[in-house]
């Protein structure tokens, strides 16, 4: 009797890594998948609330662009997003997964607020925000150099230290909440220098946050310089590929996460000052308002290039800012929105994954 090995079935599919596709394809493919989206938001639509689907992404188009300052507050919120996906781009390029965003934001935040509070009348107007700026840089690469500084010696686990310090930001922020509180004891510092207006960013030619945009725009043309151009851009790109290739060529390894992370805590620094001096002129422990991990998407969906980041974030706060209105407009509950904005980030997502990657099917056996 003679035993017949087991015959091995291939698997129907494999997912392998594309070595490289025309951009003209790639975007063929986005564009495909944003359209899939939105028909499959408009079945949604039917299904769960009868509206016309048509109606429903006017309404969408409206509440994000339907006034003049709709728009201007669609460009801040696109802005301030943006900067905090600058901030994250160098370490995840570095294959630092920097999920600490969130509190950096609110050190530099809490900085600029605790300036605003106690430097009001001590300082020019021009002076105190020179100083904001600073203190608020400085909150912030302080924020991010303490998980790097673990992480260049004992090679601690950064997604969890960084993680663990965004909570530790929050009850900061929301200890001295309480503590700064107008009323005393009502948990909210409110609106600081209402009648002052110490320490606000100044509007231009009548615009409250073109002077937040303009910051934004400067950052972005600095980093796409720094990431493609400059020497620490290249040694940021080497340390991501590979540390033992880096260390052989021989990049200082740790140097470079230390210098790399102090960059990125000291542009979520900027984020939190732009956001208390020139948006909200108060801090709270939702200042940065998820922000901080809508920008690790932003970053990935543009493959961390500075210039792409801008429609990446562009597309996000549209979206939510659409979305958002269809729940007023038709009386739906926020989860409604929150649905639409999930299926189509799904698709755009998945649009990239067969940007990236391919499906090869199990070859059929010759028939014998």
């Amino acid at each position: 009797m003679t035993n017949n090995p087991s015959k091995v079935h291939e698997p129907l599919f494999h997912i392998i890594k594309r070595t490289a596709m025309p951009k003209w394809q790639s975007w063929i493919v986005r564009i495909v998948s944003v359209l899939a989206a939105l028909i499959v938001c408009g079945v949604v639509t039917v299904l769960l609330t009868g509206e016309d689907p048509i109606q429903v992404y006017v309404k969408m188009v409206e509440g994000a662009i339907g006034t003049e300052r709709r728009i201007w507050t669609l460009a801040q919120n696109t802005a301030m997003l943006l900067c905090v996906a600058l901030a994250v781009t160098p370490a995840f390029k570095m294959k630092f997964w920097n999920i600490g965003a969130e509190g950096q934001v609110l050190a530099g935040g809490l900085a600029s607020a605790a300036c605003m509070i106690f430097l009001n009348d001590k300082l020019s107007p021009v002076l105190l925000i020179l100083v904001m700026l600073v203190v608020s840089v400085a909150a912030g690469a302080i924020w991010g150099l303490i998980p790097a500084f673990f992480k260049a010696h004992w090679n601690t686990n950064e997604t969890l230290f960084t993680l663990m310090m965004n909570y530790i930001a929050m009850c900061i922020v929301s200890y001295f909440s309480y503590e700064w509180s107008v009323p005393k004891g009502s948990g909210h510092i409110g609106v600081i220098n209402d009648a002052t207006e110490a320490g606000w960013l100044p509007s231009i030619g009548g615009k409250a946050y073109l002077c937040n945009i303009l910051v934004v725009a400067a950052l972005t043309a600095f980093m796409y310089v720094y990431l493609k151009y400059s020497k620490h851009g290249y040694e940021i790109s080497v340390v991501g590929e590979s540390e033992n290739t880096a260390k052989y060529i021989g990049i200082n390894v740790k140097k470079v996460i230390l210098r790399t992370m102090l960059l990125s805590g000291a542009l979520c620094g900027i984020a939190g000052f732009l956001l208390v001096s020139g948006t909200d002129h108060t801090v709270n422990r939702d200042t940065a308002g998820g922000r901080g991990f809508t920008a690790i998407m932003v970053s990935w969906l543009a493959k961390f290039d500075p210039l792409y980041m801008i429609l990446t974030s562009l597309l996000i706060v549209f979206l939510q800012r659409g979305a958002g209105e269809i729940s007023t407009s038709f009386g739906l509950n926020d989860s409604f929105s929150e649905i639409i904005t999930g299926i189509i980030i799904f698709f755009i997502i998945g649009g990239e994954f067969f940007v990236n990657y391919q499906l090869k099917f199990r070859e059929k056996e010759a028939n014998k």
